[in-house]
């Protein structure tokens, strides 16, 4: 039977217009799965076709192709870390085909349905809290599924041919989260298909879909304020002075430094500056010593709220080691960059929002990575 060849449409990437929004993402890791649809594309090689014919000794009039097609996805994930992932599924690009007229008077009729499984490997580019590039490449197991019917002088000799076979596939994409557990996605992929009579050739599929992510943690609601009521003024009470508190600060450019940028591990210079503080803690009757954690705006929330929580109980540990100090009397957390002390102004690129990471920003930006030590106390010993 002839030979029709499927080759490659050209690729296209979608773009989609997404909203700004302050909610950070979901954890960098963890399962997920999802669902996209979209608009498949095979380039059927007419040329082909009409030269087959004539090796039969038939002369194609016209050809009227049928080169698009919906074609779906369904799909499971596992993200390792904020930059890869792995992804399985199952797809079925749809079904193509052409009817060609000859002479001798005929018509030669071709179909293809394909669908099959794949699994792919992915890398994945955060642009902002909410938005990320992806690309990926893999594997796909394809089944193509022939139909040929003949009239006339056409005669058909195997009509329903099929094959199964493993070849690569590749893309690229967006992804936008709408929520913590829930994302927007739009891909443009080619998957190498074999058909059934021995051609090879490329299906590109257009889609969008959703994401869901699974055990992502539902922020708990705020509870309103209740209305204010009017009330009889009270005795104004004078309260007691607060307990004294000692802060330090570090900055990562700073002389005093605790850390080396993107890490929690305690710089000799900073271990110093704890000595020095934790010198001045000794014979003190003191309360509750609190250990806070910040991070500049650089990078995603999860990232920094595990990056100045890491730092804040590394200061702990150093702390209890160094000063004795009591293990139940000392609590550390991290807050992420939610109070830093530059403002937005005091770092913006003159050409650009500054977002990147150059030497610039995060030089900029190192007042707002710090590690605050707060300590109440009843009394001072002289």
């Amino acid at each position: 039977m002839k030979k029709i060849a499927k080759k490659v449409g050209t690729l296209s990437l979608l773009g989609c217009a997404m909203l700004n929004g302050s909610l950070a993402v979901a954890e960098d890791s963890g399962w997920y799965g999802g669902a996209n649809l979209g608009q498949s594309r095979a380039n059927i090689d007419n040329a082909r076709i009409a030269a087959q014919l004539r090796g039969v000794g038939l002369t194609s009039t016209s050809i009227i192709d049928n080169n698009r097609d919906t074609g779906f996805k369904l799909y499971g994930g596992y993200q390792v870390n904020r930059n890869f992932a792995f992804e399985g599924g199952y797809f079925d690009l749809g079904q193509f085909g052409f009817t060609s007229t000859t002479l001798p008077l005929g018509t030669l009729a071709g179909n293809i349905k394909l669908k099959g499984l794949n699994l792919d490997a992915l890398g994945i580019l955060p642009i902002t809290d909410r938005f990320s590039a992806f690309g990926r490449v893999g594997m796909n197991y394809a089944e193509a599924r022939d139909t040929f019917r003949g009239t006339g002088a056409v005669i058909v000799l195997n009509p329903t041919p099929s094959k199964r076979e493993l070849n690569y596939k590749f893309g690229v994409g967006l992804q936008y989260a709408l929520s913590p557990a829930v994302g927007v996605r739009a891909e443009a992929e080619r998957y190498r298909i074999n058909d059934a009579v021995g051609n090879r050739g490329d299906i590109d599929l257009i889609s969008l879909g959703l994401v869901y992510r699974f055990g992502v943690k539902t922020p708990t609601p705020v509870a309103l304020a209740p209305e204010p009521q009017e009330v009889a003024p009270e005795p104004i009470v004078v309260p007691p002075p607060p307990p004294p508190r000692k802060v330090i600060f570090a900055a990562d450019s700073s002389a005093d430094s605790l850390f080396d940028f993107d890490s929690s591990a305690i710089k000799p210079t900073g271990k110093l500056a704890i000595d020095k503080f934790a010198e001045e803690l000794r014979g003190a009757n003191y309360a509750v010593i609190t250990v806070t954690g910040h991070t500049d705006r650089i990078g995603s929330h999860a990232y920094n709220l595990k990056l100045s929580t890491q730092r804040a109980e590394a200061v702990k540990a150093y702390l209890i080691e160094s000063a004795n100090i009591p293990a139940d009397k000392i609590s550390a957390s991290g807050v992420d960059g939610a109070f830093p002390l530059t403002k937005p102004e005091d770092c913006v690129s003159p050409k650009k929002a500054a977002k990147k990471a150059s030497k610039e920003l995060i030089a900029c930006l190192a007042p707002d990575r710090r590690v605050e030590v707060e300590v109440s106390a009843t009394r001072t010993a002289k």
